[in-house]
């Protein structure tokens, strides 16, 4: 559905956002950059946060959750061999996450398990979100994997402590199998996903590529209690002007061992389409 808006509704900041120091001189960029990483850096070696480590190659006896998601999508006039190049940078970060135990009270980092995605390391050019924009760069398309792991725990227990999201909606639906607003947008260092598991069960993560899908799986050391329900509501386009932004509300239905359910609020999302919705 397209609403008109009028401008008041709307957030200033999205309609006139202001502008950091590094987006006026681009040159300032990559300092602003190394000085976020080195925050990060030192934050991750000062804290006492147990970050989750150890991978294996057993599975967790019980299933929690799977979900497999499209390795390859028609996304308006994204050169196809982005994609393509987007599934090897899949497989290399996948082998670094695949099997991790998250035991109680350890904190999963997507950066901190991941790394950099260098050339040196096997990383080719995939597509990336840049001020707007897709633009190609190396290792782009592991947010995919990002966007799966965020997906499984949206269906458990675990505490999503850190999570960021894409200021824009890049492509018209095309494929989706999971509602809009439950990606992840991340930029090592800084820019990351981060779960606690704050329960007294070890959880596990099972990832792997294959032929025409990334399927991923959440499996835990006891058989789960609680089953979960993400869903979408009040999923509208909003106009300003000639821009169109897109917003809805992602919610969860958690149904315990006696049947009783409860409903929360996961996130209101509101972002800028890159694309005319009316079309």
């Amino acid at each position: 559905m397209i609403v008109d808006e009028d401008e008041s509704e709307l957030p200033a900041g999205l309609l006139r956002p202001s502008r950091r120091p590094s987006q006026v001189v681009p040159a300032l960029r990559p300092v602003a950059v190394g000085v976020y990483r080195l925050r990060r850096w030192i934050r991750w070696h000062t804290t006492d946060v147990r970050f989750a480590l150890t991978r294996v190659d057993t599975d967790l006896p019980w299933l929690a959750m799977a979900h497999a998601s499209p390795l390859l999508r028609k996304l308006g006039a994204t050169e196809m061999w982005l994609q393509h190049n987007k599934v090897v940078n899949l497989r290399l970060a996948v082998a670094r996450i695949d099997g991790l135990l998250i035991g109680p009270g350890e904190t999963f980092s997507f950066c901190r398990l991941v790394g950099r995605t260098t050339r040196r390391r096997g990383y080719v050019e995939g597509m990336m979100l840049e001020e707007g924009d897709t633009v190609p760069g190396v290792g782009g398309g592991i947010c995919q994997i990002a966007n799966m792991v965020h997906w499984l725990a949206l269906h458990s227990p675990l505490t999503v402590t850190e999570r960021s999201s894409h200021s824009e909606d890049p492509f018209p639906d095309e494929g989706r199998t999971v509602p809009w607003g439950t990606g992840c947008t991340i930029f090592y260092n800084y820019v990351d996903l981060q779960l606690r598991n704050d329960t007294r069960e070890t959880y596990q993560l099972r990832l792997r590529v294959g032929d025409t899908d990334l399927v991923g799986e959440l499996r835990a050391s006891a058989r789960p209690e609680v089953s979960y329900r993400v869903y979408a509501k009040d999923e509208r386009y909003l106009r300003a002007g000639r821009t169109y932004f897109r917003t809805n509300e992602v919610w969860r239905d958690v149904t315990g061992p006696s049947g009783t359910t409860r409903s929360e609020l996961v996130r209101t999302n509101l972002a800028r389409t890159l694309y005319d919705p009316t079309g």
